[in-house]
Order: structure tokens, then C-alpha cells, then sequence
């Protein structure tokens, strides 16, 4: 969905639903961007700042219908290590370099490199990101004094042990406060932006009772204009450029990462499709602009952008609004920002944490005791006790080679099988005639591995009602499947169920078979629907045809509708009419 396309069909309804949307987001973004902004060494304002120019800018030129950008959890531990070793001014600097490296990304159309990244990877970081964003955040929870934040996790780990007798039971009274706030809300009133209702509760019960005695966000980082600072275009220079190549390179590919992970979402949820490479375009675009006015790296949030689809978002205007929201937030009330405790900011983060985790997702994968969960553990591992970007080349570089070893199992079994390079992921439909409206019958072939299996993503139909409600999936070449190609047809059975669909499988070979059963993807299908052979589960799906839609269907003459002429040869018209209702199948065959 691009261009002004992403507006077909709007009116007013449209508009009241944006408004709404955006109202609503914008206010949620307004403490998560405060938030964000501290765990990643710098002044609150600079996170509003960034919800305000990106925001609106990734809204209004990115490739997504429903995307809402802005600081998240992901970037905070590689923004904080860039701003304590290079400082503010330079982070900025980092973040118009990766915003044009995201340009030039989508310009010459690497969109789709992005989704050749395994799926333990990316949940591997995801989870390790987790654990530092809660694990920064328990020493304003406790209110301690005195502390300094260092880079390694086990550095704070040791900084929190030795300052735990500075411990705050006021500050600690207030984490709870807004923490319980938050959760009740989540759980009881889903549509309520909990995270605000739980800083303004701990916040007046803090100025009422603890008055002087919790840090505040003006005690520690002083008031917060209520304007958007002037443009300031930081000096660049060539030396600068070669220090920062690598921070401006990861924060590009994370920030890519982040917002093509939240387009996929988004499209699952509403769908629509995005584009990649526009998508990228706009992230860059957006991270160019929010430097210049003070404003750090920014991305796509999937929680964010999650909220904007069920609060009824209708187009890429409701994250516009979101932004003018944020603006007018902080021209009318940013003086009293400064009296929000920093341990009501804490559990806030905390909960975004819990929520990224990903934690289901991680139990399951390593549950599976495949190679797909060392790479999982690793990249983990990694990502808390090491860096982001270590953690991502290793698991990428773990994960070729279990593929590499995996195809070679494959070989040594079945020897017809061509070179493992030249072997690719092909869905076609069965034959060029079959063009029954109710049956979907698709060609699988070649390893269904993270290489590969965005393309069986994007062959298979979408939603919509003249979607066939049946799809047969032949699956007799496909001598490998991994985690990843096993959530892209997950994805795909849970679209047809939905959507009150069918998925039917047959010639499935052992290696798949065994993961979809060890994944539980197996008896989500049904057991009823594998088949040995084709021919058994073409006769079974005629079975499931709705008969009254074949009588308006323009290919409904008994001897040009390939629905019921058998799509394989060793299952001819005969048989594919063997046992239907003599009635309908006289006026499909014109009386014979």
C-alpha cells in the first residue's frame, strides 16, 4: 500500500476514526517517549521531541497504512552506549547518518534483505533488549542514590549490589502505585492508556505525601521547555563520518529491523500489505529530521501501531494526528512534566519490557531443542552480556550454518536431490486452467527455511471474501523446514481459520511433519487434513464446495470447470463427480 492509494475510499467517517486513533495513541506516546528518552542517557524532552518530527514524518512518507513511529525500547541500549561513549551531539550526528544509510537502503530496494534474518535471531535480541531495558530500570524502582549506569549489564548489576542500602521505600511506594495502575488497566480497561493514568496517580500521591522526598524528572534533569527546540544542523565532518560509521550502521539496521517487523504486524492485524523498501525510505527520512531538532533515532512500535489499528485508525493520517497530539501536550503542559518521579517512569518501562519479551515465543523455541534454539540461546546470551550487534552477527552466522548442515542430512538421505544452491522455494497453482474460486491448490517446493519462506508468504492469498475457503498445499518436495517457514504457514492457517477457511496438506515428508508436530502447528491444522496422496485430498476438498456458489460461477459447465474435471490425470471427470448430488451435477453439466 503506497502513495495516495493508502487514502482510497476516505471521507469523513474516515477522519472522525483517525482523530480518535491518533488522540488516542498520542497521549499513550507521551510518558513512553519520556521514558524511552532517559533509559537511553538523555533529557526526557528529547524522546517528546522525537514522538513530535518522526512521528508525523514516518506517518506521512513511510510504506505502511497503520505504522506509528517514534522512540522505542528496542534502540536503548545501543542509543545509551553511543551517547556514553560519544556523547549527545554525536548520537544525533549517528542518527542523520543511519537515516540516510535507511534511504539509500529502500532507494535501491533492500527491503527485502530484511526478512532473510531468522526468526531465533530476532527473538533472541528481542528478549535480550527485554531484560536490560527491565533490568535498567530497578534502581529508579528502588530510588536509589548515588548510582552510576555503565554499559555492561553485569557492571549495573554490581552498581545496583552496591547502593542497595540507599534504598527509597518512598520511591519504591510510588513504583507501586503507578505499576499497580498499569496492570489493572491492561487487564480490566484495555483501551484505557494505562501507563498515563499511572503516572498522573503516582505522580499527585508523590507532590501530595512525598513532596521532597523521591527524585523527580526536574530534580535530575531540570524543566522541560514547553516548545520544540530550534533547528540546529550539528557540525559534520569527515572524521566524525568514520567514528560513527558503525553506531550509524547499527542503529539503521535495527531501526529496520523494528519497523519491518511492525508493518508485518500491522498488516496481520488490518489486512493490508506494506512496502518495504517506501517504508524504509520514510524511517530514513524521519531519522534525518528528528536530529535537527534534537530528536534521537526512531522506528517503527509495534505496540503503538497496535493500539492505533484497534482505537480504529482508518489511514497514515491518525499517526499525523498522534504527533500534533504530542505537540500540543507539550506546549500546554510540559511545566509540570518536571514533577514526575523517575520511579513512576520505572515500572512503565518495566511493562513495555514484559511486553517485548517475547517470552512465549522464546519458551517455545527453546522447548523444541532444535538447533534453531541454540541460536535462540546464543544470540540471548549475547545480546545482555555482550552488545546488540555481536549477538546478531554470531546468531546470523549460527543459523547459515545449521543450514548448511541440515541440507547436507537432507543429501545424504535422499541423493536425487539437486545442489542445495541451486534448490528454491516455488508456490504455483497446479495447473493455469484451475481457476475455481473455492479451491486454492499450490505447489510446494524446496526447503521451507528463513531464506526462503517470505516467498511462500507472499504467493499465498490474502483475506477477503472471494479468497478460496480451501487450500491444498502439496507439499511431497519440500525436504526441509525450520522455525521460520513453520511460522509463515502458521500465519497462513491462522488467516484461514479467521476467515472460517480450511488448510489441507498432503505428500508431506518427515522432517516437516515431525517439526509441525513438536511446534503443535500439527493438531492446529487437524490431523484429518494431511494426506498421503493428492488424489485424496482433491476428492475431500470438492467435498467442501458450496454448491450454490458453483451455479453462478462462469466456469460451471461440466466441461470447462477443472474444479470437477480432476486436476490430476489419475483422477478424471468421472471421479471427481463420483458420489455428488445427481441434481447439481446435471445443471453444472448442462443436463448430461
Amino acid at each position: 500500500m503506497t502513495g495516495w492509494g493508502r487514502f482510497k475510499g476516505y471521507n469523513i467517517a474516515s477522519l472522525r476514526k483517525d482523530i480518535i486513533s491518533g488522540t488516542i495513541v498520542g497521549v499513550i506516546a507521551i510518558p513512553l517517549g519520556m521514558a524511552f528518552a532517559i533509559a537511553s542517557g538523555v533529557k526526557p524532552e528529547y524522546g517528546i521531541y522525537t514522538t513530535i518530527v518522526a512521528g508525523i514524518l514516518i506517518s506521512l512518507f513511510g510504506g505502511t497504512k497503520f505504522q506509528i513511529g517514534g522512540p522505542t525500547g528496542a534502540f536503548i541500549p545501543i542509543l545509551f552506549a553511543i551517547a556514553m561513549q560519544y556523547g549527545y551531539e554525536n548520537l544525533l550526528i549517528a542518527g542523520m547518518m543511519a537515516g540516510v544509510i535507511l534511504v539509500v537502503m529502500g532507494v535501491l530496494r533492500l527491503g527485502v534483505l530484511i526478512k532473510f534474518i531468522p526468526k531465533p535471531v530476532t527473538i533472541g535480541f528481542t528478549a535480550g533488549i527485554a531484560v536490560i531495558i527491565f533490568s535498567g530500570q530497578i534502581a529508579n524502582f528502588l530510588g536509589l542514590r548515588d548510582m552510576e549506569r555503565h554499559e555492561s549489564f553485569l557492571d549495573n548489576m554490581k552498581e545496583i549490589g552496591a547502593h542497595i542500602s540507599t534504598i527509597n521505600l518512598y520511591s519504591i511506594l510510588t513504583a507501586a502505585i503507578c505499576l499497580a495502575v498499569v496492570v489493572l488497566g491492561m487487564r480490566f480497561a484495555p483501551k484505557v492508556p494505562g501507563s498515563l493514568i499511572g503516572l498522573l496517580c503516582a505522580t499527585v500521591i508523590a507532590a501530595l505525601f512525598f513532596s521532597g522526598k523521591v527524585t523527580t524528572i526536574g530534580s535530575a534533569y531540570g524543566d522541560i521547555p514547553n516548545t520544540l527546540p530550534s533547528f540546529h544542523f550539528p557540525v559534520i565532518t569527515w572524521e566524525k563520518i568514520r567514528l560513527l560509521i558503525r553506531p550509524a550502521f547499527i542503529i539503521a539496521m535495527l531501526g529496520a529491523i523494528e519497523s519491518l517487523l511492525s508493518a508485518v504486524v500491522a498488516d496481520g492485524m488490518s489486512g493490508s500489505r506494506h512496502d518495504s523498501n517506501r517504508e524504509l525510505v520514510g524511517q530514513g527520512i524521519a531519522n534525518i529530521a528528528a536530529p535537527l531538532f534534537g530528536g534521537i533515532p526512531a522506528t517503527g512500535a509495534i505496540a503503538r501501531t497496535a493500539t492505533n489499528i484497534r482505537s480504529g485508525a482508518a489511514s497514515p493520517l491518525s499517526g499525523i494526528i498522534h504527533g500534533v497530539v504530542v505537540f500540543l501536550i507539550l506546549l500546554l503542559f510540559a511545566p509540570y512534566a518536571s514533577s514526575i518521579p523517575l520511579a513512576a517512569m520505572a515500572p512503565i518501562l518495566m511493562v513495555v519490557a514484559w511486553n517485548m519479551s517475547e517470552r512465549k515465543e522464546f519458551l517455545h523455541l527453546l522447548k523444541l531443542k532444535t538447533g534453531d534454539s541454540l541460536v535462540l540461546f546464543i544470540t540471548f546470551l549475547l545480546t545482555v552480556f555482550a552488545d546488540l550487534t555481536l549477538a546478531v552477527e554470531v546468531g546470523l552466522v549460527l543459523a547459515v550454518i545449521l543450514f548448511v548442515k541440515r541440507m547436507g542430512e537432507v543429501h545424504m538421505v535422499s541423493k536425487v536431490l539437486p545442489d542445495p544452491s541451486s534448490v528454491k522455494v516455488e508456490a504455483h497453482m497446479v495447473t493455469d486452467s484451475h481457476d475455481c474460486p473455492q479451491i486454492g491448490i499450490y505447489n510446494v517446493e524446496g526447503p521451507l527455511f528463513f531464506g526462503a519462506a517470505y516467498r511462500f508468504d507472499s504467493t499465498m492469498p490474502g483475506l477477503g471474501p472471494d479468497q478460496p475457503k480451501v487450500i491444498l498445499l502439496r507439499m511431497g518436495k519440500v525436504p526441509l523446514m525450520d522455525t521460520t517457514g513453520e511460522a509463515n504457514l502458521a500465519g497462513l492457517v491462522k488467516q484461514l481459520h479467521a476467515d472460517g477457511g480450511r488448510l489441507m496438506i498432503s505428500g508431506i515428508q518427515s522432517q516437516p511433519l515431525d517439526l509441525l508436530k513438536k511446534t503443535g502447528l500439527y493438531d492446529r491444522i487437524g490431523a484429518a487434513q494431511f494426506y498421503d496422496h493428492t488424489g485424496e485430498a482433491i476428492n475431500e476438498a470438492l467435498g467442501s464446495i458450496d454448491y450454490s456458489r458453483c451455479l453462478g460461477c462462469k466456469h460451471a459447465a461440466f466441461r470447462e470447470c477443472s474444479a470437477f474435471s480432476g486436476l490430476d490425470e489419475a483422477y478424471p471427470r468421472s471421479a471427481a463427480f463420483k458420489g455428488r448430488t445427481p441434481a447439481v451435477a446435471r445443471k453444472l453439466s448442462g443436463g448430461v
